[in-house]
């Protein structure tokens, strides 16, 4: 992968583990939506969210995977009555998302190990920025699929840069392949806008 030349991306996608991302992403809680949004042009809670919206109405339940600060969240409630969960690796991302007022519930939990969560428990998952460098791997993809009902949705983007070598297409079409879900789409979409950085915005059909 190559190494992006804003600092703070650097640093976020070279985490060696769990817990150094949780103690990175404690400490940019307070500064993240404005880094992000404004600096880095980050648009890919939006586009992700209004691809979800699109194909889940209410009521229904999404579990917001990595929801962070709430950025996707957020998107998704503006654009529907969805009942919106959100779990995070970080605590002090989730105080911030709780102050966003549009999660049902936030919980802590790391995407890295099983969620702890019944099979089918939600209608539609939504994880944006998290499958990319340093965080989870494409192992997370098994989790979020299992905790989504059949005929469910998942929509996750993949940062551009990990699409091949972080193993993340080969993972996906093993899904379709194995017939645990059917790859709807998987669409080369902007992301970082400033920092000329792009994403694949894909979703997954639950079977």
């Amino acid at each position: 992968m190559t190494e992006p030349d804003n600092a703070l991306l650097a640093r976020a996608y070279s985490l060696s583990g769990p817990g150094e991302a949780e103690k990175v992403y404690d400490e940019w809680a307070q500064t993240y939506d404005h880094d992000t949004i404004a600096d880095m042009g980050y648009v890919a809670p939006r586009l992700a969210a209004e691809r979800l919206a699109d194909l889940v109405d209410a009521p229904a339940s999404v579990l917001d995977a990595g929801c962070g600060t709430g950025l996707a969240g957020i998107e998704l409630a503006k654009l529907t009555d969805l009942t919106i969960d959100g779990v995070d690796l970080s605590t002090g991302m989730l105080a911030r998302a709780r102050e966003s007022g549009v999660y049902r519930q936030l919980t802590k939990a790391d995407l890295t190990r099983p969620l702890d969560l019944a099979a089918a428990s939600y209608d539609a998952l939504l994880c944006v920025g998290t499958l990319t460098g340093g965080h989870v791997g494409p192992d997370a993809l098994d989790e979020f699929v299992r905790v989504v009902r059949p005929g469910g949705h998942v929509v996750v983007t993949v940062q551009a840069m990990v699409w091949e070598s972080g193993g993340y297409r080969a993972h996906l079409q093993h899904l379709h392949d194995s017939g645990v879900a059917t790859l709807r789409e998987a669409e080369e979409r902007p992301y970082h806008e400033h920092e000329g950085i792009t994403g694949y915005l894909c979703v997954l059909d639950v079977r």
